[in-house]
């Protein structure tokens, strides 16, 4: 157990109970559910994000009848979006360029180049330079999409070089995690989320890392003698690039001309159909505040913004044209129906070569006014070794000092401490806790819930009463009460038992809960949402993550999932002390119910007692430290560093006894 947690002023019982480790057969059928309840949350999530959407679509409706109105709506979605993006830099620091290399071609020649976009983190890219024509010219900034080379990828070698043969100045920089710019053992997709997830805690995204790093290599651009600073700077991208071109081109204003390839579609359609993404794709609240992928269009109009599609893309291609209808209908309103369109190719995903023309035809027209077709000629690329910026061809290991996305949030969290302590020791706990209960949005007032009777279990000197605990527009939540024998209505201890691995895994006979009623308890044991009968089953297990898809959808539509889990399990305490036998509840919380079980405890008197084990302690010591260690998306709650930790919930439980497993 981590330091800040031993060096509380109350008193936290370290023990292993042998009770704890037996892992009996099970010999009797603890499921209440039918089968199917491993879709449940994902698609309750589903459904509330669908009627967001629809909220959304009738403002798009209301929005569309003037320009005035459109234009409040777009300004009102950029607010918005400053918000979600989170902490930004407050100030430039020095990009200490380096030039490593330099490569000649026919027509163009390409600069391999390192800059800090922040102090001591490099940005690795490749600078494409006309050599034929007269400067100054036009820049062009291209953020790789996801490949593990990063700019080594022939596509992007391809898009740049063709820009550069059409007079621009094109820079392909690596995001985290790609080309030279690896920082965990997993790359990509898979360590976007795992960073993200310390990103969140801290008030951070990993978009918002990106999005800075495109910033400064626009910075860097117009540092260059080369690139004509009168004219607005072009920006293009496929797949994540396309991600980040569409987040970072309604952050800029130097952006002008953009067309993002491989990415836009309704993002409901995309929740129907692949699922979330990784971290760098989606922002918490983003369903809530009614940000569809178009609105970055909106944000901007009616700047030049071209959608690039793939008609045979993973993406569906239907949800892309609708998409790109409702920005033909936004710039036609704004008397610029030519600025913004669909190109598309009879292909599968990637920056293929029409769509390449077509990305430097778009910028050929709206930034030097030259409407002539782009026809690509055959091209020489370098291989990965060629083209890489750093010595060693990894950030991490060419600069002794490097700081990663990692240490910057660990940075960030420490820094946070005081700022904690000065939050909890200015205002009284009611106060504090009242922060807490609106970060996690825990509902402001539980509806009651409905009991059902799915069987009766008998054992030796107990019953086991399988239970449905219903919600009205909730999933129900499958139940286990554990009943002594004895005088009915007999005034009786209670202990609430949540186990993040399902209540099948603790409830076996001989079991840890057996023990507990053998002691004279009533035991209800619960699977609180997304665990075990209705733990989900679709995640894409390349995010290192259990729970990425619904953790993810719950946090865009703005509901974390741990409080939506703590809105449970408070529902299933009512149900308990209603009960005439109960004189006391104590809880317990177990493994990746350990935190839903602490912020429970902590907002509610009526638990005399809180056990945790194997859970996590600390989301400074074991989330921001430790990325790769622990299976955490169901825990986060973006923000929540800025006004607590978990070792925060534990004083203010205080002086009720609280008991630590390991």
């Amino acid at each position: 157990m981590h330091n800040n947690m031993r060096n509380l002023g109350i008193v936290i019982l370290l023990a292993v109970a042998v009770g704890f480790l037996v892992t009996p057969a099970a010999a009797d059928d603890l499921n209440v559910l039918s089968k199917g309840a491993n879709s449940l949350l994902y698609k309750h999530l589903l459904q509330q994000s669908k009627q967001l959407y629809a909220k959304r679509a009738a403002d798009v409706e209301a929005a569309l009848q003037s320009p005035e109105a459109v234009r409040k709506r777009g300004e009102r979605l950029l607010r918005d979006y400053r918000r979600i993006i989170g902490e930004l830099p407050k100030e430039k620091t020095p990009l200490n360029v380096k030039v490593t290399g330099v490569i000649e071609f026919d027509g163009y020649r390409v600069e391999k180049v390192v800059f800090e976009s922040r102090p001591h983190h490099h940005v690795t890219a490749a600078l494409y330079v006309p050599t034929v024509g007269k400067g100054p010219f036009p820049a062009v900034a291209v953020p790789c999409g996801h490949s593990a080379n990063g700019k080594g990828y022939d596509k992007y070698q391809s898009v740049c070089a063709l820009m550069a043969l059409n007079g621009f100045v094109a820079l392909n920089y690596d995001p985290i995690c790609q080309g030279e710019r690896h920082q965990l053992s997993r790359h990509g997709t898979t360590a976007h989320c795992l960073l993200n997830a310390g990103s969140l805690l801290v008030g951070r995204s990993i978009v918002g890392y990106e999005a800075w790093d495109g910033i400064r290599c626009i910075d860097y651009l117009l540092t260059r003698d080369e690139v004509d600073k009168s004219k607005p700077v072009g920006l293009t991208g496929s797949s994540g690039g396309g991600t980040q071109t569409t987040f970072l081109m309604a952050l800029d204003e130097r952006i002008g001309p953009a067309a993002p390839a491989c990415y836009i579609m309704r993002k409901q359609r995309k929740y129907e159909t692949l699922g979330p993404a990784d971290g760098c794709q989606h922002l918490p609240d983003e369903v809530a505040l009614g940000i569809d992928q178009i609105d970055y269009f909106w944000m901007r109009a009616p700047k030049p913004t071209l959608i690039l599609a793939a008609e045979k893309d993973f993406f569906e291609f239907a949800s892309t044209r609708d998409a790109a209808a409702e920005g033909r209908r936004l710039y036609a309103l704004l008397g610029k129906p030519k600025q913004t369109g669909l190109v598309s190719y009879d292909g599968k995903h990637g920056f293929a070569r029409p769509l390449r023309e077509a990305a430097a035809g778009w910028m050929k027209r709206w930034i030097v006014n030259d409407a002539t077709p782009v026809v690509e000629p055959k091209l020489k690329l370098l291989d990965d070794k060629g083209i890489r910026a750093t010595a060693t061809g990894q950030v991490v290991s060419s600069f002794k000092h490097e700081s990663t996305v990692q240490d910057m949030n660990l940075v960030r969290a420490k820094e946070l401490a005081e700022q904690r302590r000065t939050f909890w020791q200015e205002n009284d706990t009611e106060a504090c806790l009242a922060e807490v209960k609106c970060l996690i949005r825990v509902s402001g007032k539980r509806k009651k819930a409905a009991l059902r009777n799915a069987g009766t279990i008998t054992r030796d000197g107990y019953r086991i009463e399988k239970l449905v605990i219903e919600r009205k527009g909730q999933i129900p939540m499958p139940a286990l009460l554990f009943v002594p024998e004895g005088k009915a209505n007999a005034k009786r201890p209670a202990t609430l038992y949540a186990d993040g691995r399902g209540k099948a895994h603790d409830g076996a006979a001989g079991g840890p809960v057996e023990k507990l009623v053998r002691a004279g308890h009533i035991v209800l044991s619960v699977d609180l949402r997304g665990f075990g009968e209705t733990a989900d089953r679709g995640s894409d297990r390349k995010y290192h993550n259990r729970e990425h898809r619904v953790s993810n959808l719950s946090m865009h539509i703005g509901r974390p999932l741990l409080g939506q889990r703590v809105d449970d399990l408070l529902t299933v305490a009512d149900v308990l002390s209603g009960r005439d036998d109960v004189e006391a509840i104590h809880l317990v919380g177990l493994h990746d119910a350990g935190p839903v079980a602490l912020h429970a405890a902590a907002l509610d008197e009526r638990f005399a007692s809180l056990t945790l084990k194997e859970s996590i302690c600390s989301w400074v010591g074991d989330v921001v430290a430790e990325p790769l260690t622990h299976h955490v998306q169901g825990h986060l709650v973006p923000g929540a560093l800025l006004k607590y930790d978990l070792p925060d919930l534990v004083s203010a439980i205080s002086p009720r006894k609280v008991k630590v497993l390991k």
